[in-house]
């Protein structure tokens, strides 16, 4: 069977699916010997070549219990013409299906940890759908900003997290909530960065309210902290604006432990660092009117700065520091708890042990009253009306779980996972 006009139409259909003429060929191929299969009296064992022109033959096979060819001949069918006519468009049609799936998978393969940018084509409580051009990206509810509704129809850059190969296509999981979204919209905005100038040491999120940089600089011409600023903030600005306002510390990373972790509870001022290493603690002891500031909005500051060091961070005051090495304070102290009054706000502690309660008023007059002599165990722990940002500071470090994100981990997928079936 000679057509040219059919194989010149494969030849147009192949550019334009940006695939070869052999795989259509092919396709064609596997769809006939199923046809020819079908028929009545057709052998068991056969198979189609089609050459150059378009010319079709089926040869049939006899074959032993072993499987070698006894015999093979020329049995095309003389309605070879209806059979093409019937077979070719169904074939072709899924054939394509299956490559464009493929070439669609291939092209987002081993992407994870790439930054995209897509146009939000549907948004409901449970995901919200990306355009990213030949193919959709699934963003899942537990991967977006709480508070975060963009806009139908707006574009939206986020971090690919997984790439999956499914019956339907690949489904592309991207998330906004990651660390490594982070870098790589600094990477973006930032030359030095993405040329590894500069390096992202380390990065502490809380998504959608602050995040934590530590960079570091491989030329001591550069400063990176400088550098991820910008003229006028104009750098880091681009990037607040993308995250929608999430505000973002940069801080010097530093292989001094106790410089480290000063700079990281910027912009409080840091006066000393103590380390205690039995218990992976550091102790933080700032001046009076930076407690407030060092401690942040509900212990955010000092969570965030304890994920980025690695180390659980206890914040003091000066005050509080003098009292306990004077002898106030300790763990010798008896048990207890501070009582407020809603409506005079007036502190009181209250022994468990059920001795006579005592006021934060009368506790301090007492304690200066007896500076040198050792507490008793009605004493209460800690000293004073102090003792309430201390305990906000240690709640808020021991919230923070004192883990680092490395620059390796802000790439590596597996640090954040979404089922979005389950989402």
């Amino acid at each position: 069977m000679n057509s040219p006009e059919i194989m010149e139409a494969l030849q147009a259909l192949a550019a334009e699916k940006g695939m070869t003429t052999e795989v259509l060929l092919e396709a064609v191929a596997n769809g006939l010997e199923s046809a020819y299969k079908r028929r009545e009296g057709a052998a068991e064992q056969a198979y189609v070549i089609i050459d150059e022109s378009f010319n079709i033959t089926v040869y049939a096979q006899e074959v032993d219990e072993l499987g070698n060819v006894l015999r093979e001949w020329d049995d095309t069918p003389h309605d070879l013409g209806r059979i093409v006519a019937q077979t070719v468009r169904q074939v072709l049609n899924q054939r394509i299906r299956e490559v464009e799936r493929d070439m669609k998978y291939d092209e987002y393969a081993g992407r994870e940890g790439d930054i995209v940018t897509g146009i939000i084509q549907q948004n409901d409580a449970r995901y919200t759908l990306l355009d990213l051009g030949r193919v959709e990206a699934l963003l899942p509810q537990s991967e977006q900003v709480p508070y975060e509704r963009p806009e139908p129809n707006s574009r939206l850059k986020a971090y690919i997290v997984e790439v999956r190969k499914t019956a339907k296509g690949p489904q592309i999981v991207v998330s906004r909530t990651h660390p490594g979204l982070i870098r790589e919209l600094f990477k973006l905005e930032v030359p030095e960065i993405s040329d590894g100038v500069v390096e992202m040491k380390a990065c502490a999120r809380e998504p959608g309210h602050r995040t934590k940089i530590a960079v570091w600089s491989n030329d001591p011409n550069i400063d990176p902290v400088g550098a991820c600023v910008g003229a006028r903030g104009s750098r880091v600005r681009q990037v607040v604006n993308e995250l929608r306002g999430e505000k973002i510390d940069i801080v010097p990373f530093s292989d001094d432990l106790h410089d480290f972790v000063a700079k990281a509870l910027s912009p409080a001022r840091v006066r000393e660092v103590r380390f205690h290493s039995d218990n992976g603690v550091a102790e933080v002891i700032v001046p009076d009117h930076q407690l407030s500031l060092a401690i942040g909005r509900e212990g955010q500051n000092a969570r965030l700065a304890a994920r980025l060091t690695g180390w659980r961070i206890d914040i003091k005051s000066e005050t509080q520091i003098a009292e306990e090495e004077a002898g106030y304070g300790g763990e010798d102290w008896a048990e207890g708890e501070w009582v407020t009054d809603s409506e005079t706000g007036e502190q009181t502690w209250v022994p468990a042990d059920g001795s006579e309660a005592i006021t934060a008023g009368q506790w301090s007059e007492a304690a200066t009253e007896q500076a040198d002599v050792e507490p008793s165990a009605a004493d209460p722990p800690n000293g004073a009306p102090a003792a309430a940002p201390e305990e906000a500071s240690d709640a808020a470090s021991e919230a923070a779980p004192a883990a680092v994100v490395p620059a390796e981990a802000l790439t590596d997928p597996s640090t954040l996972r979404s089922d979005p079936a389950t989402s």
